[in-house]
């Protein structure tokens, strides 16, 4: 506990490319970079999955695929594809050693849980609801914006904050290819025997995830229908009907 306290209170530690704001940088960036562009890729399918009730095995089977395969193998295997694939595409190699198997590791991990939010939340919509819109006019795309969307966004953002909670807990092995990030004191402090840098690493990774936690916590209570929360609230809980 000394040695971790005397770590996080050390000045230099705070500072230049290897101090602990640049490292949370890092670690912030691969994360919400990689859980943005698999946002983009898992809402698309999720909403056409949800909305229209076609692809669901595919949904199933991406979703399931993409929980059974280990991050770090996923990165292992990239690492001499990216390597390889630099001098033809022209990037820069340690973008390739640095970044890219742990970006395109840490996309596979979060497309699953906000892809089944999503299709979950869309179809969980009352159907009478969706009916009645279209009797009333609506196009397809105003149904989904308009009613869909609106009842299934604290699902979606369950969803959403899963996968981030994963992806900011996984990307720590990112840092035994090289990668960045608050994993970077975890992996040095073990090979250089620093039980304070370790220590200090595991406590501020955990500082992170429980922080972003909370902050998504509050956004997925905010997000649910005033009435739909009250209905959850005033329903009797297990214990009471028993």
């Amino acid at each position: 506990m000394e040695q971790m306290i005397a770590f996080l209170t050390d000045p230099a530690n705070w500072q230049d490319q290897a101090g602990i704001p640049n490292r949370l940088i890092e670690h912030l960036t691969i994360s919400l970079l990689a859980v943005a562009c698999a946002s983009a890729i898992a809402l698309a399918l999720g909403f056409y999955i949800g909305h229209t009730g076609k692809l669901q095995l595919l949904g199933i089977n991406l979703a399931n695929i993409g929980r059974a395969v280990p991050s770090y193998a996923v990165m292992v295997m990239l690492l001499p594809v990216m390597l390889g694939l630099a001098p033809v595409l022209g990037y820069d190699p340690q973008i390739g050693l640095r970044f890219l198997p742990i970006f395109l590791a840490m996309l596979f991990l979060a497309v699953p849980p906000i892809l089944v939010a999503t299709y979950a939340g869309i179809q969980q919509v009352d159907r009478d609801l969706t009916e009645s819109s279209r009797g009333m006019g609506m196009t397809e795309r105003q149904i989904l914006t308009r009613v869909e969307l609106p009842l299934a966004s604290a699902v979606i953002v369950g969803g959403f904050r899963v996968a981030l909670l994963q992806v900011i807990a996984t990307a720590t092995i990112g840092a035994f290819l090289a990668g960045g990030g608050l994993g970077r004191y975890i992996v040095d402090g073990i090979a250089l025997r620093d039980n304070g840098m370790l220590y200090a690493g595991v406590l501020l990774v955990a500082g992170l995830a429980i922080g972003t936690d909370v902050l998504l916590s509050w956004l997925q209570r905010r997000l649910t229908p005033r009435g739909v929360r009250l209905a959850t609230e005033s329903s009797p809980t297990t214990a009471e009907l028993a």
